[in-house]
């Protein structure tokens, strides 16, 4: 009997210690205006998030912007085969929010949100971290 509790307690300890493979920055595709950005995604209770914690000009030299600190991706949640689903996402050169989901292969991640049917590519995410 120990010896399955303490297989169940290490289950637990090992699930609680794994990140989910979306957790991380990923830097955006560049914007109507050509800037990007660094994202961090990470557990926002049952879902994800993503906050702009950096931002940088079409040369890559990090800029000073009002949107760092704000979320970009929220309420993502977790499906099988790398789907993230369900959320919400801000595009700040159009200022607007659309219904969100992402498809995460390896270290790319791809974006998409959309309004009424209407669906916006938001490109490839590249990790960074």
């Amino acid at each position: 009997m120990k010896v399955f509790a303490l297989a169940a307690a290490l289950a637990v300890v090992a699930g609680v210690a794994s990140a989910d493979p979306v957790e991380g920055v990923w830097q955006t595709k560049k914007d109507d205006n050509g800037n990007f950005g660094f994202v961090e995604i990470k557990p926002c209770g049952p879902a994800f998030c993503g906050t702009l914690i950096r931002a940088f000009d079409g040369a890559g030299q990090e800029i000073e912007s009002p949107n760092v600190g704000k979320r970009i991706v929220w309420d993502m949640v977790a499906y099988p085969d790398g789907l993230y689903d369900d959320g919400k996402i801000w595009s700040p050169d159009r200022d607007k929010t659309y219904n969100g989901d992402m498809t995460l292969a390896g270290d790319s991640l791809s974006v998409r949100g959309c309004v009424l049917g209407i669906c916006r590519d938001g490109g490839t995410w590249k990790r960074v971290k």
